[in-house]
């Protein structure tokens, strides 16, 4: 602390899903979050930071949860926070608009005895519908400190803080008590007497006894782990006999729970409702119709991936050509060697190549943020219930899948909010074919390596929607085969459309693209500079030929045949000689300017033709009768301006054009014969028997195995082989190498797309499998069956093409 006036609270925010806690979270802390684990599982929390008053506040986003009676994982995290780390403050945040709900979950937060601040949010939507509370009332029924607040407007966010200090100095608790009645309040009271004698328990007494009642097997293991506990556990045993037949005690706690909440809200409401259609339940009868709401889902969706592909085009490729400019630089500054090949080939291409494809994830996370907060999503997942039903899986499963988009590791993990182990395990099983942020690179790539612009977009939604078709089949053999069983019903609130903040969508894309960007700053430089050294290993080759023999033959013959074309000409001194060459240069930069001007336009680059500039140096000193090449028209002007040099010149130029193709040749296939030699090529080689009758050769092979470490190193993998291969005079973006390889076609790059999407997801996302499916048996068969799945589809693929007739 920097002063000793200046003292820490430690607040946790609770709330129901959709209630706007995260909105709250976000107003308070801006950009002073960061994002871990709770301390011995793998949900997600996010903690923030915030000064008021000279306080410092430290802010707990708990998850997002209706109960605190742990049936799932969400809600045993949410309340351990609460009873073992002990915040200073909770603040339960609640939708004032459905306000009876959500105090239910605050009815079972008065019961852990911490101080309580309510946030009214949503205040303004309540007051829309008609809704108006007696803030008064609700604070002495509930004995907590009310805050009204709009999140979306960052209105009351000073007040509530204010309140959070004010309650933390008094250490104010509620006053209010949830009343269980004649029959179950005696048994409450005997094993509060027990928990006291024994004097070792650190909870709240009432608390526990409830749920020693209730048959908390987490509270019942955590009580047996204190001493002198054994008297009460048995006490509350034999009130469980006794009542079993009296009350039906798996519910009975939670209907007075719920009569409580009932009960507060009729007494705080000041005046009914009105009875009125909002603007949500207009467009709700329009995206959430049951037959127009699944087709309107898929034409947002369709619109969402065209929106990444058009637009991120364009910083895509400005990305590409600063890697590209900064690879050339470093190329002039670094002497020839090893580390010059380490810094442009390794790093600079490798790494380069996957943030080349940093605006795509951007704008892809730009638009689900703004669907999500929007609330249109929640009604993506109700629209999408019939058809996970259909194939066995919980209506709420939509919505680990959907986080999917963004990450496989918090999709395996959201599975938690499932009660159901049916239905949590199909979800995990399934999760991974819900493309994640790290593959979208990979599409991208051969996307715009073999498609059509126009097709772009069309095609990447094609990829994404067979994820969700291999999705609903498999979960359907899921269900028949491994986990048979009905899955339980969906209920979901369906929060009221709003315009979301730019601040919030900003802050949600950022969070998701700024993951991205570390893991290529750091994770995956490693991976590119390891593939480098693999790629360029050993250096001592045994090559078919000697290449610097060849090329020296080479450059003797073309210059033997451009002496021999300026004799023809008459020239035969080195004053004449100069204007011709001065020339011969003059054309070679136009032809680069043309080149490169063409492909900034994204035209075809206009050529001289297949009887041009290839293969016609010979015929330039050959008899007359030969056709000479025609002269593009961008070489007019020269023409007319040096009408005596010009047909010398035009030859010179012709005989070096196919110099410099034919010594890019000798240079290509020594560099393709380093590389073949090299470690990664010896890896790659053995794999691919294997891959082979998928059409994958040992580059694809070797980073398919690469990306098991993070989908994005397939993009650096590929990258820093091509860069390696390539000659140092035929640097080119790694699509166009991808083109210009015969070994690829854009029927192997839909199966290798295909692969990508169904086999196993990378090392982080298979750990977490491995701990939420409960051991290493699960995460073999998962692995296994994965892959065969992902070999056959692209087999498939493959080979079916071929008889199509396609290549």
């Amino acid at each position: 602390m920097s002063d000793q006036n200046t003292t820490s609270i430690r607040i946790a925010l609770a709330g129901n899903p959709n209630c706007g806690k995260t909105t709250i979270f976000n107003n308070i802390t801006g950009a002073k979050q960061h994002v871990g684990n709770y301390p011995g599982v793998t949900v997600e929390k996010k903690e923030g930071e915030c000064t008021y008053s000279g306080k410092d506040l430290l802010f707990i986003d708990l998850p997002g949860t209706y109960s605190l009676t742990a049936r799932s994982l969400d809600e045993l995290v949410a309340r351990n926070v609460i009873i073992n780390d002990e915040p200073d403050v909770l603040v339960n945040v609640i939708d004032a608009s459905n306000l009876e709900r959500n105090l239910y979950l605050a009815a079972q937060l008065l019961e852990l005895e911490r101080p309580l601040v309510m946030a009214l949010n949503m205040s303004d939507v309540a007051k829309d519908m008609g809704v108006n509370i007696d803030i008064k009332k609700l604070s002495e029924l509930t004995g907590a400190t009310i805050v009204e607040t709009v999140g979306r407007d960052n209105v009351g966010t000073k007040e509530l803080l204010q309140a959070v200090i004010d309650v933390a100095k008094e250490a104010k608790k509620p006053s209010a008590t949830i009343d269980y009645g004649p029959t179950l309040e005696p048994a409450i009271d005997e094993v509060m007497a027990e928990l006291e004698k024994a004097g070792t328990i650190s909870y709240p007494l009432r608390w526990v006894a409830i749920k020693l009642l209730e048959a908390d097997a987490d509270v019942v293991k955590k009580v047996k782990a204190f001493d002198h506990t054994e008297a009460a556990l048995v006490k509350a045993e034999q009130w469980r006999e006794t009542l079993k037949d009296k009350v039906d005690l798996e519910i009975i706690f939670q209907e007075f729970r719920h009569s409580f909440a009932v009960a507060t809200y009729n007494d705080c409401l000041q005046g009914a409702p009105k009875e009125i259609e909002t603007k949500s339940d207009r467009l709700d009868k329009i995206l959430t119709h049951r037959v127009l709401g699944l087709p309107i889902f898929m034409i947002v969706m369709w619109l969402l991936f065209n929106f990444v592909n058009e637009v991120g085009a364009y910083p895509q490729g400005w990305i590409e050509d600063a890697f590209t400019a900064l690879g050339d630089w470093a190329t002039t500054v670094i002497p020839e060697g090893q580390l010059q090949s380490l810094v442009v080939d390794g790093i600079i291409a490798g790494v380069g190549a996957v943030l080349s494809f940093v605006p795509l994830i951007v704008l892809l996370f730009l638009g689900i943020a703004f669907l999500e907060d929007t609330g249109y999503m929640a009604r993506a997942a109700f629209v999408m219930d019939r058809i996970m039903r259909a194939c066995g899986l919980h209506g709420k499963s939509f919505i680990p899948l959907l986080i999917g988009y963004g990450c496989s590791i918090p999709a395996i993990m959201g599975a938690r909010i499932l009660d159901n182990n049916r239905d949590r395990m199909i979800t995990i099983l399934v999760s991974q074919f819900m493309t994640c942020s790290a593959r979208l690179p990979v599409y991208t790539l051969f996307i715009g390596a073999f498609f059509p612009v126009a097709q772009r977009g069309t095609a990447l939604f094609a990829i994404y929607f067979a994820g969700i078709i291999l999705a609903v089949i498999m979960a359907k053999v899921f269900r028949k085969f491994l986990f048979p069983g009905e899955s339980e019903p969906f209920v979901m609130e369906l929060p009221p459309y709003h315009m979301p903040t730019v601040k919030s969508v900003l802050m949600h894309m950022w969070e998701r693209a700024w993951l991205y960007v570390k893991k290529a700053g750091t994770f995956i430089l490693a991976a590119s500079v390891l593939i480098w050294f693999l790629a360029s290993y050993p250096q001592e080759v045994q090559y078919s030929e000697d290449f610097d023999a060849a090329r020296e033959q080479v450059t003797q013959e073309y210059q033997a045949k451009d002496d021999a074309t300026l004799l023809q000409f008459g020239i035969t001194t080195d004053d004449q000689k100069e204007p011709i060459m001065a020339l011969v240069d003059q054309m070679t930069t136009l032809q680069e300017e043309q080149e490169a001007a063409a492909e900034e336009a994204g035209e075809e680059e206009e050529e001289i033709g297949d009887e041009g500039l290839n293969g016609q140096v010979a015929e330039t000193t050959a008899p007359a009768e030969e056709a000479a090449p025609e002269v593009p028209d961008y070489f007019n002007d020269l023409q007319v301006a040096n009408a005596k040099e010009f047909p010398v010149a035009w030859a010179i130029y012709l005989n070096n054009q196919d110099k410099d193709e034919a010594l890019g040749e000798i240079d290509q296939k020594e560099a393709s014969e380093k590389l073949e030699g090299s470690y990664v090529a010896t890896i790659g080689k053995f794999i691919e028997p294997v891959m082979r009758p998928l059409g994958f050769d040992w580059k694809m092979s070797v980073s398919l195995v690469t990306a098991l470490a993070a989908k994005e190193v397939m993009v650096s993998t590929l990258g820093t082989i091509y860069a390696v291969g390539a000659d140092e005079d035929n640097e080119k973006p790694l699509q166009e190498y991808l083109r210009t390889d015969p070994s690829f076609t854009p029927l192997v790059a839909v199966g290798l797309m295909m692969f990508v999407l169904i086999y196993p997801p990378c090392f982080a996302a298979m750990a977490v499998f491995k701990r939420e499916a409960g051991g290493w048996g699960w995460l073999g068969f998962f692995m296994v069956y994965s892959t065969a799945l992902a070999w056959v589809a692209a087999f498939v693929i493959y080979n079916g093409g071929r008889l199509l007739g396609f290549h």
